[in-house]
Parts: structure tokens; C-alpha cells; sequence
């Protein structure tokens, strides 16, 4: 019948000419430009591009867990993770791991385009702005800007080589735009006006304010070794902003952690069940393969290059060119019924806060059993050690846990994009590069301080600490070589298994000989790891332009070397 209706308004229209303004009405459920014109408009909108920061929107292609925005697959293509799981599950995610990096891969055009979609939100809100007049739409222009900037510093930082799409673009529909080279002065340009126009502080938590747009620029500055520049930037956060470091290292990861004094910018991720589309739906991966977590999934397992990075000289003090020599005690191919004892030997307590152990407490639901928890089979690329900055705290699981086919392997634990400690330490790396040794010292030990002053993880009685735990801040800096290969380990350390390591490893130009050194060591752990790697080239610095985007654009798009 409605079929019969709507044919019977064609006809009448067709017959006697209906009024003009027929097919001028919005359909149902629609806004018209003139409807979102005001203020209303531009927060909605601007939500909109703020729900970008999770990576998930309507109709994506490409992987579905590629778009997580901490970043945890880059850590599988370096050497502070593996995959995890089976070779056969993420078969992509195998390839990134192995460096058999194809343009088609679907984890890299998931990301490419879960980041674009956050920068056409945030192109949107600009757009709109600028059709306003006669209204202050400064400081909402300003946090649309420092988004802007973000989603195009991660597209920079991981393709090298992006397309910049500008607000006149969007408003043009003029999507295919070239990549003619690096757009680190449209970050800048964006995060300049975050700077100048975005308040001190916010009324709602995960805002930027003008101190976040700072810390923001001078990392910007960093990653292009603009040293100078970035400390002048860091300096001032650090000094005159409104942060510090958690006495408690743990508070960076767990809820009641959240939004403390040193988050600078953090994803706000809420426990929804279904498939965690207000969650970390990439970290829906990353939990353990036993109870009380399910049976799924088992990705994401440290490597034991990072494990032996935690251990102390029995001073206190890593072991910057040793610390690969001897292996941190792992039982990798033990059964659980098996007896084991862990590492007796000294070690970083902030070890067993990012990596899970077997026999250590692992974040409250009691010690890791081993083998029992890890999915993969021994012979798989996986090793015996499990992630537990991403994964809940026992007596958050009711907060943080969802419900349905998933929700034992969701998390509402907010992902901190960038605090107080990283900041510390991109100053601490841009004193040594301009020569200032003492404020370098200071911003290492400061963090090391943390480390030490902190709670450690107990033992199962809960009565003694769980390992023998020695870190101690370091004496001196005696010349800028030791200090620079200092302040690059402490960033190891302190970031391990938060999606920093590949990126830093690319900008200090080391990845060719870090990487290819580490696969040729990791076979002690899991045996022929070696000859399922391929070698680490310098070109695989940059992910390749996804082959769908370049076919799309109708080959405006230009694919970066070496692919």
C-alpha cells in the first residue's frame, strides 16, 4: 500500500507540478546547514569529532582493531612486543610482526582511514565555524584545531608522507589532495592557535587546554629535531603547568587513575559491553586466554628483549649494554603443573606493572599461572609473558568490564595519549642534544625517583615484595653519549607497552640495527624466531600509503619508497 501511495504523489507532482519547496524539505531525522548554523551545531558536531579519538565510526573498512588509538600493533613491530595468539589469527598483524609489509594490508588502511574520519570531523567543525558570524567561536575553534593537529601528528608520524586535507577541502568536497611531502607546518599551524586560544584549564575532563597544546607542539618540534624549540615548549609545562607525576606508577593505568595530575591528553574510554564501541575495541585482543578472562584472545605478549631491559646492576642502575646478555628467568614451554621459580636476580620494579609473569601477581587476580594463560601453542610467535598496563585491575572488574559475546575481554581504562612522565623525558632527551647535562640528570631521576618511592607489587602472602626490586636515580651523567643512551632507555622503561617504542626507535634513525639485533636474540626464548623474520629494512621506517587509498584517489596519492 505504501508503495501504491508514494506512486500516487509521483504522478500527482508529475502531472500538476507541486510546489517547489517539496523537495526542499529536510528528511526526517536530518539537519540542514542552516539548522546546525549556531552554537548548538557547532557542539554537536565538535562531540562528533571528539568520538573520532576512539577510531570508531559507521561504515569502516580495513581491519576493525587496527584503529586503536594507543597504538599497541606498532609495539608488535618492534621489540617490545609480539602478536601473540596463534600465527593463523590476525594473519595481517603476523605479516606486520614478520616484516612482510604489503600495502594492502588491512591494519594499515584501518588506521589511515580511522584518522582521516578524525580529521574530516574536525575539518567539519572548522567549516562550520567560519559560516558564523558575529558569534566568538575561538576556544571551540581552537580545541577543533588541536585535534586536527593530533590526527594529522599520528598521520605524519606513522606514513611520513600524508595527504593534508584543509577545511576548504572539506567544505569543497575536494577530498583527493596530493602527498607531496611532510605537513608538519599545518600540525604546527593548528597546535600554534590550540596555544593561543584554548583556555588553562577545562570544565570536562579529556579537553585540551593551552598546557596540552603545548606539550603537544613541543613534541611536534622533537620528532623534527628541533631541539631547542622543544625544550623552550617542555620546559614551560613542566615548570608553569598544571601537572606532576602519580606517586603511584599504577594510577596511569588503572580507573581510579584517571584524569590525575599526570594525564596530559587521554582517550576517555567507557565500558559499554556489545563490542566496546565506547571502549578500547583494539584491546579487546589483549587479555589473557584463561580464567577469569574467557577464552579469547591472548595478543599482544611482551617480548623477552623488553623483559631483560628491567633488570638492575644490583646498584640500582640498568644494564644500558648488558641488560641482553642473560635472561630475565621465564618458563616459556612449562606446563603450569609444573614447578617454577621466577627471576631471583635484581630488577626495575616497574617490570611487573607492564609485564605480566608467571608466579607474580598479575593486577590483583592473583599470580599469573603460566602456560594455562597464554593461548598460543609453544611453537607459535608468542613467548611466556602477558600485558598488564591495558588490562583492569581485579577490584575495578565490575567498572571496567562489559557484558555480552565480548565483555570479558573489554576495557573502560582510559588510554593516556601522552603524561607528565613522557614529557619529563622529551625534555630530558632535548637538554642532551643542546648540551644541558644537569637538566637532563634532573628529568631521568625524577621519573627513576617515582620508581623507586612507589608501591611495589607483593608477594602472594601480600606480606614482601613480589621480586627483588633495586632502581636507584643515576649519580651523574659524565658526557652527552652516556646521557643520551640513558634518557633513550628510560623511555623504554617507563613507556614500555604504551605504543611509543617504534616510533622513537624511527626518529633516532637506530631501528635498522636495534630491530636486526633483537630478532637475531629473541630465538633464545622462542625457538627459530629468527627464520620466520624477515630483516628490518631502513625504508619500512614508514608505513606504506594503503594501495585502496591510492586506487581511490585515482592515483593523486603517491606511495612512499621502498613499497
Amino acid at each position: 500500500m505504501m508503495k501504491r501511495i508514494f506512486l500516487y504523489v509521483i504522478l500527482i507532482c508529475t502531472a500538476v507540478a507541486c510546489k517547489e519547496d517539496f523537495t526542499e524539505q529536510p528528511a526526517v531525522g536530518s539537519l540542514t546547514d542552516e539548522a546546525i548554523a549556531n552554537e548548538t551545531g557547532v557542539d554537536l558536531l565538535l562531540t562528533g569529532a571528539y568520538s573520532a579519538l576512539d577510531g570508531v565510526r559507521l561504515n569502516q573498512i580495513g581491519n576493525g582493531f587496527a584503529i586503536s588509538p594507543d597504538n599497541w600493533w606498532f609495539d608488535v613491530m618492534s621489540d617490545d612486543a609480539h602478536k601473540g595468539s596463534t600465527d593463523s589469527d590476525q594473519v595481517e598483524l603476523y605479516q606486520l610482526e614478520t616484516y612482510d609489509i604489503q600495502t594492502s594490508n588491512p591494519y594499515i588502511l584501518g588506521k589511515w582511514l580511522s584518522l582521516y574520519a578524525g580529521v574530516n570531523r574536525a575539518n567539519a567543525v572548522i567549516a562550520l565555524i567560519a559560516t558564523i558570524e558575529d558569534v566568538d567561536f575561538s576556544a571551540k575553534l581552537a580545541e577543533a584545531r588541536f585535534l586536527r593537529g593530533y590526527f594529522n601528528f599520528e598521520l605524519q608520524k606513522m606514513y611520513g608522507n600524508p595527504a593534508y586535507i584543509s577545511e576548504e577541502n572539506y567544505a569543497a568536497t575536494e577530498f583527493n589532495q596530493p602527498n607531496t611531502g611532510p605537513i608538519w607546518d599545518q600540525v604546527e599551524a593548528d597546535f600554534q592557535y590550540a596555544i593561543d586560544n584554548l583556555p588553562t584549564t577545562q570544565p570536562v575532563a579529556g579537553r585540551p587546554t593551552s598546557w596540552t597544546a603545548k606539550a603537544f607542539m613541543g613534541k611536534t618540534h622533537l620528532f623534527q629535531s628541533e631541539w631547542g624549540a622543544a625544550l623552550t615548549l617542555l620546559q614551560d609545562v613542566i615548570n608553569n603547568g598544571p601537572y606532576s607525576l602519580n606517586a603511584e606508577f599504577l594510577d596511569n593505568f588503572n580507573a581510579a587513575g584517571e584524569n590525575s595530575p599526570e594525564s596530559i591528553f587521554a582517550i576517555q574510554f567507557a565500558s559499554d559491553g556489545g563490542q566496546s564501541l565506547n571502549g578500547n575495541i583494539g584491546s579487546t585482543l589483549n587479555f589473557p586466554g584463561g580464567d577469569p578472562f574467557g577464552s579469547c584472545c591472548g595478543f599482544y605478549q611482551p617480548t623477552q628483549d623488553l623483559v631483560n631491559a628491567y633488570q638492575t646492576d644490583g646498584s640500582g642502575l640498568p644494564l644500558l649494554d648488558t641488560f641482553n646478555q642473560t635472561d630475565v628467568t621465564n618458563d616459556q614451554g612449562l606446563p603450569s603443573a609444573d614447578p617454577f621459580t621466577p627471576h631471583s636476580g635484581p630488577l626495575d620494579p616497574r617490570l611487573d606493572y607492564t609485564v605480566g609473569r608467571r608466579g607474580i601477581d598479575y593486577n590483583g587476580f592473583g599470580p599469573m599461572a603460566g602456560q594455562d594463560w597464554i593461548r598460543a601453542l609453544p611453537s607459535d610467535i608468542s613467548g611466556p609473558y602477558l600485558p598488564k598496563k591495558n588490562i583492569y585491575q581485579a577490584s575495578e572488574l565490575d567498572a571496567n568490564q562489559g557484558t555480552g559475546a565480548w565483555g570479558q575481554q573489554h576495557s573502560g581504562i582510559n588510554y593516556n595519549v601522552m603524561r607528565f612522565a613522557d614529557v619529563l623525558l622529551m625534555a630530558a632527551e632535548a637538554a642532551v642534544e643542546t648540551n644541558d647535562l644537569p637538566t637532563a640528570l634532573d628529568y631521568v631521576n625524577r621519573v627513576r625517583n617515582r620508581a623507586k618511592n612507589m608501591s611495589y607489587v607483593l608477594n602472594e602472602a601480600g606480606d614482601a615484595p613480589a621480586a627483588n626490586y633495586q632502581i636507584e636515580p643515576y649519580g651523574s651523567f659524565p658526557d652527552a653519549n652516556f646521557a643520551r643512551q640513558a634518557v633513550r632507555f628510560e623511555r623504554r622503561l617507563e613507556l614500555g607497552m604504551e605504543g611509543h617504542r617504534l616510533f622513537d626507535l624511527r626518529r633516532w634513525g637506530v631501528t635498522v640495527d636495534v630491530l636486526n639485533t633483537y630478532i637475531a636474540s629473541e630465538d633464545r626464548t622462542i625457538p627459530n624466531f629468527n627464520t620466520k623474520v624477515a630483516t628490518y629494512q631502513a625504508y619500512m621506517d614508514l608505513l606504506p600509503i594503503p594501495v585502496t587509498a591510492i586506487d581511490l584517489s585515482g592515483n593523486i596519492l603517491t606511495q612512499n619508497t621502498g613499497y
